[in-house]
């Protein structure tokens, strides 16, 4: 079976949003272990969060994985982007993110940007931005190499973002930037927005996916939305990574995680 992840939240200012578990990492390691995950992903609001002695303690007792951090924090607590006009302000987004990458290696856990990335606003036009986010990937990636890690990369939908929505303009971005130790976040559920068929993209950049977030056409748990895991199953065949359950708490944290799992032991065996 493949390695299963679930998401875990501890930035207030984000609730509301797609993740399984909410305020107390130790009670969501603990119910994560009982529903028989490997690994946790955490939305943390800064890098000393993540260095808290009952972080390590508690994945030591459920003998957990940390998989990976997220860096929205960046974005939804200082509004900080790789792709703004200002560049104090993206040296201040770079650095968020490096430092996040630093707190994650020490877990061995990747780091991930995703609404970090930003958009193309007033003083920078698409092309610019562009521009701006890979040179940024692309020394991030390389900051993340000095851990022994790569960087993951998230496409967003078109709602989120107007810079890259599809696998395959990520992965030209991060070719024309020369970011190369930068891997592909394929999240299911801006997928099924955005790509004329999920399984074919999967299938196609398999080999450059360093992380996937398992998400029904609802953004609830796989399972409870339209989404036909089958052929995309087969298409994650050789993928070695975790699905991990970025999804909304419903009908209870709980109820996702089970679903969740239910999901993996179906469909990703």
């Amino acid at each position: 079976m493949k390695k299963s992840c679930v998401t875990i939240s501890l930035v207030e200012q984000a609730r509301g949003g797609p993740f399984v578990f909410w305020d107390d990492p130790i009670a969501a390691c603990r119910e994560a272990k009982r529903l028989g995950f490997d690994a946790v992903e955490i939305f943390a609001p800064s890098p000393e969060v993540l260095e808290q002695t009952t972080l390590d303690q508690v994945l030591a007792e459920e003998q957990l994985r940390l998989a990976a951090v997220g860096t929205g924090g960046g974005w939804v607590l200082h509004r900080l982007s790789l792709s703004s006009a200002s560049a104090d302000e993206r040296m201040a987004a770079e650095d968020y993110v490096r430092r996040m990458i630093d707190a994650g290696a020490r877990h061995g856990a990747m780091a991930i940007v995703g609404s970090m990335q930003g958009s193309a606003e007033d003083g920078v036009d698409r092309r610019t931005a562009l521009g701006h986010l890979g040179e940024s990937l692309a020394r991030l990636g390389s900051h993340a190499a000095s851990h022994g890690l790569p960087l993951l990369y998230e496409p967003l939908n078109r709602y989120e973002t107007n810079l890259v929505h599809r696998l395959e303009e990520a992965d030209q971005l991060l070719t024309d930037a020369g970011a190369e130790n930068v891997r592909l976040l394929a999240d299911l559920f801006h997928m099924n927005i955005e790509e004329v068929s999920l399984a074919d993209s999967l299938a196609r950049f398999v080999d450059r996916i360093g992380h996937v977030h398992l998400a029904d056409s609802n953004r609830r748990a796989a399972g409870l939305g339209h989404i036909d895991y089958r052929p995309i199953a087969e298409s994650l065949n050789c993928y070695d990574g975790y699905l991990s359950a970025e999804v909304f708490p419903l009908p209870t944290s709980g109820e996702a995680a089970a679903a969740t799992m239910r999901a993996i032991e179906q469909f990703f065996v």
